[in-house]
């Protein structure tokens, strides 16, 4: 399948809600995607689109300081899962934080002492593309446990 990753500018909130309705089983609190939806629109967003202009899946970035940055918030559609998607969202996005003099870039997700199969697919994926586990913590995330994961840059 071919797709191009573009930098969005504008509908940053439906596109990110789009995507984030498509996988309940990763994103099943509805204020989080409230949430998501709404500060995405203040950050750089970049989407994978297919030929005919149909968004796949996203992801949105925030800086931290001037060292670090996180991927705030990506989501692919489940039916374009393990076709390149995430693993080029990831590159892109981390030659654009290499570009503005980053040196850090992590991502929050589920906690290994919460066994749960998708995010142990979400963990093994973070692995693959460069992200190390660092930390997990419980005051987070509300009532889970939270990884944070790290990529030198």
């Amino acid at each position: 399948m071919e797709f191009s990753i573009q930098e969005i500018t504008n509908r940053k909130s439906e596109i990110a809600e789009g995507i984030l309705r498509l996988l309940p089983d990763w994103f099943g609190i509805e204020s989080a995607i409230v949430e998501y939806c709404h500060n995405v629109n203040q950050l750089p967003l970049f989407a994978a689109v297919t030929q005919t202009d149909a968004v796949v899946g996203f992801l949105s970035l925030k800086e931290h300081n001037e060292f670090a940055g996180e991927i705030y918030v990506m989501g692919v559609a489940l039916e374009y899962h393990r076709h390149g998607i995430g693993k080029a969202l990831v590159k892109y996005s981390v030659e654009y934080c290499r570009n503005r003099g980053l040196e850090f870039l992590h991502v929050k997700t589920l906690g290994e002492s919460r066994r749960n199969s998708l995010f142990d697919r979400t963990r093994k994926f973070y692995l693959q593309v460069g992200f190390r586990p660092l930390e997990e913590f419980t005051s987070i995330y509300s009532g889970n446990p939270c990884l944070i994961m790290v990529m030198a840059l």
